[in-house]
């Protein structure tokens, strides 16, 4: 398997690899040992970029309710190893606690459960109501200039958004938004896809973080055979969508040799604006098995690509 490439992610100073790591949901439901494990094989595989997050505690063991996944995650990053200087690490501001809680102390909690001083990237969610654009790109600014991140991005932001934040910034002198994370995949590529959102892009310029590229695992083709996951029994649009779309991807993988979740990963890997696509594993070998998409998007042609594209209708 080749080390991944690395592409320049929007107007910041970073390169980051084309496949990023996420924590979601995955490091406080496995060993700590496995969890080294898949750090480790992120590495070799030529991964940098490293997405983090605080979250509330889904499996009633944690020492304590919100953040333990950030406490978790930096116990792995240390514990496999990686040269700080060498990695690109990703946090995000939820909100949450608006106004009582401003972006500096929100960072803040979690810069102390992971253990470190400043984050590379800091996600900015989208804004809920009552907290304008312009106070997010304030907040932001300010956590800039204290070096508790050094570069930042929005999470889920509409495209209307992202002008506005970009016409704030010029006018404000903070550094703009250099990466946006979204769903991006073969049964939901709207947003990203929206002209809009590309102008956005190109305006930045912001680098594409695509995010639930196999909708949920439902591409991978698994629940056509009754396996059981998440999404067994979870109705939602995306859900049923990417269940009634997985024969079409399995069909087309079985023709030409390849795992289905490759072709959803080409798919996304496909958008003309994307810096990384960001995937959670729960084994080494499921991470090599992923990142081993990049070589099958590389050795598709013109007319396998379009195939592709037409997966998403």
């Amino acid at each position: 398997m080749s080390s991944l490439p690395q592409r320049r992610l929007g107007s910041s100073t970073f390169d980051v690899s084309v496949m990023s790591l996420g924590s979601w949901r995955t490091f406080e439901r496995i060993s700590r040992q496995q969890g080294v494990r898949i750090m480790q094989a992120a590495r070799s595989a030529g991964i940098n970029f490293l997405d983090d997050a605080r979250y509330d505690d889904e499996t009633g063991t944690a020492p304590i309710p919100t953040g333990y996944s950030e406490v978790v995650f930096g116990e792995l990053f240390r514990a496999a190893g990686w040269d700080r200087s060498e990695v690109v690490i990703a946090n995000k501001l939820w909100w949450e606690h608006w106004p009582s809680e401003d972006a500096t102390t929100e960072l803040d909690g979690s810069l102390n459960r992971m253990g470190l001083d400043h984050v590379d990237l800091i996600y900015a969610i989208r804004p809920p109501e009552g907290l304008p654009i312009a106070a997010v790109v304030e907040q932001v600014g300010r956590v800039l200039e204290s070096g508790r991140a050094a570069a930042w991005g929005t999470g889920m932001w509409r495209a209307d958004q992202h002008h506005e934040a970009l016409d704030l910034c010029a006018s404000l002198g903070v550094a703009p938004p250099v990466a946006a994370q979204m769903a991006y995949s073969i049964a939901d590529h709207v947003q990203p896809d929206d002209p809009e959102m590309r102008r956005a892009f190109d305006r930045g310029p912001i680098g594409l973080i695509a995010s639930y590229v196999l909708a949920g695992g439902t591409l991978t083709g698994k629940y056509l055979a009754g396996g059981t996951g998440r999404a067994t029994a979870d109705d939602a649009p995306l859900m049923q969508r990417g269940k009634a779309l997985a024969a079409s991807v399995v069909e087309l993988a079985d023709q030409w040799g390849v795992p289905p979740a490759h072709l959803a990963f080409a798919y996304a890997f496909g958008h003309p604006n994307l810096a990384s696509i960001v995937f959670g594993a729960s084994s080494p070998e499921q991470l090599r098995t992923n990142v081993a998409a990049w070589e099958t998007f590389e050795g598709l042609d013109a007319a396998q690509l379009e195939r592709v594209r037409q997966l998403g209708g």
